[in-house]
Order: C-alpha cells, then structure tokens, then sequence
C-alpha cells in the first residue's frame, strides 16, 4: 500500500490523485486503456472506493476489493478479487483461469472489451461483496475481563 507521510493508507481523495498520476505516466495506448477501464468501474459502481495499494495498484472497492487494475508492457491486467464466484456470459476472463479464487481480464494494445459486459462484471463484484458482508454475524462488543 502506498503510505502517506504518517503512514497510514492514502485517503479516497488522494488515491484518486495517485491513480490519475499512473495513467498520466503511461502516455501510451496503457494509459489510456486504465482511463477508459476506470471510467467503466466507477458508472458501473458510483459508491466504488478508489485506492492504492502494493506499491502503487489502483484498487476499486465496495465491501471489499472489486478489481484491480494492473499495467505491464504488453497488457493492462483486471484482476477481480473473487473472480472465480462471478458469472462471465459475455467470456470476458481470459487470464488467472486456474485460480480456485481470482480471475482477471488482460487487455492488449488495439483490443476492445464488450463495455455493457464488464459493467455487469463490476456490478456482480459489488453485490457479491455487499451478500458476503450482510451474511458475517455481527460482532460483539464485549467489557474486557473484569470491567462491568
């Protein structure tokens, strides 16, 4: 996780700064496929969190981690954090097939991704998160020992 100057994690705002700056960075057709790929997560998701995480990983959240949003030379990478749970109708997965948990969707210079489908995609990770959270019982808050 990228740290601010007090160490603790950066906030949404300043994220979204980071983020901004890594694509700025890549002012090639990997910039420009993380934008359009962002643009998609967040009116797919508008309450999406954006962080950075690892050394510098865009990460989109709702009640847990959605995607990530990964850039190499020959590919910007989406992993979906629980990617194995999701329908894909549209086939959209095509990297980390072998994973019993994660899948991701690599994205090559010049190719296009099915835009209403990766939508549907984000949206089924937000509600897959949201039902695992509202299926944990709640905590208690207990007194610790010897405190009434």
């Amino acid at each position: 996780m990228t740290h601010g100057k007090n160490g603790a994690a950066p906030a949404q705002g300043e994220a979204s700064a980071l983020i901004d700056a890594r694509i700025a960075a890549l002012d090639d057709w990997r910039g420009r496929t993380l934008a359009r790929m962002r643009a998609l997560i967040l009116e797919a998701d508008p309450e999406a969190v954006e962080e950075v995480k690892w050394g510098g990983t865009p990460v989109w959240s709702h009640a847990g981690i959605l995607t990530t949003g990964e850039t190499y030379k020959a590919a910007v990478k989406l992993t979906f954090a629980r990617g194995a749970a999701l329908e894909d109708p549209a086939g959209l997965f095509n990297a980390s097939l072998e994973g019993s948990t994660r899948r991701a969707i690599d994205i090559h210079e010049g190719e296009t991704i099915d835009e209403a489908a990766f939508k549907a995609l984000i949206r089924a990770a937000a509600a897959l998160n949201l039902s695992t959270r509202a299926a944990r019982p709640a905590r208690s808050r207990k007194a610790p020992a010897g405190k009434a």
